[in-house]
């Protein structure tokens, strides 16, 4: 069943999956999950809806014969599914599959040890300011930046290194974070990534004016860093590395809005529900939850798989300014990061 490598119209090859495990999340940042929004009486999908683990399994497996070597799990917050680890242990089996997961890191203290037991390679923590009161308005309120600190210190101590700390700057909210948190994480074992404020899904009111650009970002950085330019680690690494030339430490920057890398793009993802998705700011997905449940063999869902990556057209970061308008997207936390 497996042969060559999934390649899809423009000759990106597939290798790395990102499978949603929940559409619940404890926060509500305005750039993901507007407060007004999910509000306390928003409809989530019904669990049943969910992708049970032992589907998701198969489906890693399937993934893993296409050509996959990493698998990220995402959400929602990920750590609000029960029995991850489970999972996570399941797929360890796949020896050459590096497995990472992307939290808000409220949960992270209580999960870490556990995670790292099951399997888990590597953890990316969602923290946008060490400030409290600003920490506060972009998890729409909930838990504090002490509890995060307090998560990926767990983290380190559990092994999980190195660990990535992505950090969205939105203009008018937290620019005046980026060389506070630059200080923080300037230290072996963390690489703190800089990420421009996109315009994924439909609710949270995004405006280019809000972005504070790649460009703008470095010249921050290097008005205190001394900085140079790193290599990618492999082909399709979406950020751009940086290193101290003084000290240790890595920081990197996603720039999808001012400076695009569909070019690169090799990942999939599955939303909670069972749609794969080949680019972030898709309209819709490929059913194969149906698939699944309806007794599809191994062979007919690998084919869709790879019938769907094949005819992949995706470039919606290089061609946003004709295709944005009235577009319709699906949700971040539906769709997972």
């Amino acid at each position: 069943m497996a042969g060559k490598p999934l390649k899809d119209t423009l000759g990106r090859i597939f290798s790395d999956l990102r499978l949603s495990v929940t559409d619940r999340c404890n926060f509500r940042c305005p750039y993901c999950m507007p407060g007004d929004v999910f509000s306390p009486d928003y409809t989530f999908l019904p669990h049943q809806d969910f992708l049970t683990f032992e589907e998701l399994h198969r489906l890693a497996l399937l993934f893993h014969q296409a050509g996959c070597r990493k698998v990220r799990l995402t959400g929602g917050e990920p750590l609000l599914r029960p029995h991850l680890a489970d999972f996570i242990a399941s797929i360890r089996k796949l020896s050459d599959i590096d497995i990472a997961i992307t939290t808000n890191g409220s949960l992270l203290a209580q999960h870490a040890n556990t995670l790292r037991e099951a399997g888990l390679n590597r953890v990316t923590v969602s923290l946008d300011a060490l400030d409290e009161e600003i920490f506060s308005e972009l998890s729409g309120g909930y838990s504090s930046a002490a509890q995060v600190l307090e998560g990926i210190a767990a983290a380190e101590n559990a092994g999980l290194l190195p660990i990535k700390i992505n950090m969205v700057i939105k203009r008018g909210s937290n620019e005046n974070q980026i060389l506070p948190m630059a200080e923080a994480f300037r230290k072996p074992g963390y690489i703190l990534r800089f990420i421009e404020y996109m315009d994924v899904g439909a609710t949270n009111n995004w405006k280019a004016a809000e972005v504070v650009p790649a460009a703008e970002i470095l010249r921050t950085l290097k008005q205190a860093y001394d900085l140079e330019p790193l290599e990618p680690n492999y082909q399709g690494e979406v950020a751009r590395r940086y290193r101290y030339r003084q000290g240790s430490g890595e920081i990197g920057i996603i720039a999808s809005i001012t400076q695009p890398f569909c070019q690169d793009c090799s990942r999939a993802r599955i939303s909670v529900d069972g749609k794969l998705f080949t680019c972030l700011f898709a309209e819709d997905g490929v059913d194969l939850r149906e698939a699944l449940r309806n007794g599809a063999a191994n062979e007919q869902i690998y084919e869709l798989i790879r019938n769907t990556w094949s005819v992949r057209v995706d470039r919606y970061s290089e061609l946003r300014s004709e295709k944005a308008a009235g577009r319709r997207r699906v949700e971040m936390s539906y769709i997972g990061g």
